[in-house]
């Protein structure tokens, strides 16, 4: 499968757990800022905001979240575990979700999923990950060119955007992958295309396994984030939860154009093993008679009861006739046919 945009490297240089922090103008750029500086951040003019994101293995990240965030002790653990299931939920006035992203990064297989971990009070925003996810660059990009998001709100739109648009590249993969195994010609039909058949009708599986409880999880977003998610972030998120509700119709199509398709190699596979063995089989009619009678005129016959006598020839040819017509007679009795 072609990947698309492999994850680039941002554990080079590590500043503490800060893989990298921005201070939000409010028109849509950004300030950067260290890991010292943002410990001890404060708003310093109306509309600015804090966006940290976090290495959650790095010693430092939970109790930061406790200590300078005033997070509960579980919810912290939540947002530095492994518990990657998707969900959403608010927690006294503040937003905490985990959310799943297509794995890019290099040896690992996009159903493989990586999951980014979040949390925001309105004036900050903290995202968390364990591997290399390239989302959240996405959107500071487009903070460090001044075509930002505004607010917390804009902000996790952005991130939920960019998340689930890179869903579309690895579905449109398999689209484009069962598309040219429906166009390979009838004798193309092996166990190979098969076994490709079946890796994806696995990965829409798993994709979707994965995908449908994102769903449920931007859904509570939608419907329960605090009062500073305002109203035109919740229409941004009902758009991106209505693409992820069609990328999930689209791995049930894909999926079910697997399956007629594995059914339709099957068939021809069976078909052709029939016709081969229909071949086989006339060969063998063809030949039996020609190897029974070559047999027969070849006896030796000398040393045997009879041998010298003329009529021995034509006394086992009876024989063999008459076996023969025995056989015929327990094959009708037992209603045996050939075809």
């Amino acid at each position: 499968m072609m990947m698309h945009d492999l994850t680039h490297n941002d554990d080079c240089e590590l500043d503490g757990p800060l893989l990298f922090g921005r201070v939000l103008d409010g028109r849509g750029g950004a300030r950067e800022i260290g890991w010292e500086a943002a410990r001890a951040w404060k708003p310093s003019v109306p509309g600015e905001m804090l966006w940290v994101h976090l290495c959650r293995t790095e010693p430092g990240a939970r109790d930061w979240l406790m200590e300078h965030c005033a997070i509960s002790a579980p919810t912290a653990q939540l947002l530095t575990s492994d518990a990657t299931r998707p969900r959403a939920f608010r927690e006294d006035g503040a937003l905490v979700a985990t959310l799943r992203g297509i794995n890019f990064n290099p040896g690992a297989e996009p159903e493989d999923m990586v999951s980014m971990q979040v949390w925001c009070d309105g004036t900050r925003l903290v995202t968390l990950r364990r591997a290399p996810l390239q989302t959240p660059r996405d959107t500071r990009d487009e903070l460090d060119a001044g075509q930002g998001p505004v607010d917390a709100g804009s902000l996790i739109t952005s991130l939920t955007k960019h998340l689930v648009g890179r869903m579309g590249n690895v579905i449109l993969d398999l689209d484009d992958a069962i598309d040219a195994l429906e166009e390979r010609e009838i004798d193309c039909a092996d166990k190979a295309m098969l076994a490709e058949i079946s890796r994806i009708r696995r990965e829409c599986l798993q994709l979707k396994r994965y995908m449908s409880p994102q769903h449920e999880a931007l859904e509570n977003i939608s419907r329960d984030a605090p009062e500073w998610f305002e109203p035109h972030d919740r229409r941004e998120i009902a758009e991106t939860i209505d693409r992820l509700r069609r990328y999930l119709d689209d791995l049930d199509i894909t999926t079910q154009s697997a399956l007629v398709l594995q059914d339709d190699v099957r068939a021809r596979l069976l078909e052709r093993n029939a016709r081969t063995q229909s071949q086989l089989a006339i060969v063998a009619t063809i030949f039996l008679p020609l190897n029974f009678i070559a047999g027969l005129l070849g006896m030796n016959v000398e040393g045997l009861p009879d041998a010298k006598d003329p009529a021995a020839f034509w006394e086992v040819l009876a024989i063999c006739a008459a076996i023969t017509a025995v056989q015929l007679l327990i094959f009708r009795k037992l209603r045996w046919s050939g075809s």
